[in-house]
């Protein structure tokens, strides 16, 4: 083979490759996609369950304040009448369940997202700009 064909060998196999380049380019890139959606399923499955379990724990919680709550309306029973505590123990539940509300209230009124040094920033802007307007009018 001669220098000339060797170099003409080259062009065509550079000019191949080029040729193959973006469809090896897209197929690059379905693999990376078809790789993450994978991973993304797998995490998302690992999600769900522990998200379920979550709900069965509190589902389990719940019903076991609710015997928490019997529990301590029998034991207020041996020294007093049924009615007293169960009255007693739901006045206590009112009371916390009140507490709960203020805090809640009052933690959001504090948490109102209002940016003042921004608008205390803005409002100085506007007062130079209507001064200068006014100066310029002059």
């Amino acid at each position: 083979m001669t220098e000339r064909q060797q170099r003409a060998a080259e062009r065509e196999s550079l000019f191949a490759l080029l040729t193959k380049l973006p469809a090896q380019l897209i197929a690059l890139a379905r693999a990376e996609l078809d790789n993450a959606k994978k991973e993304l399923a797998g995490k998302l499955k690992r999600l769900g369950l522990g998200l379920g379990l979550l709900i069965v724990a509190l589902f389990f919680v719940f019903f076991s304040l609710a015997c928490f709550v019997v529990a301590a309306i029998a034991g207020i029973a041996v020294a007093l009448p049924v009615w007293l505590a169960a009255l007693i123990v739901a006045v206590a539940l009112l009371l916390i369940t009140a507490l709960c509300v203020w805090i809640g209230i009052k933690s959001i009124g504090k948490g109102v997202p209002i940016p003042e040094k921004t608008l205390d920033s803005i409002e100085q802007d506007f007062r130079a700009m209507s001064e200068a307007s006014r100066k310029n009018d002059e």
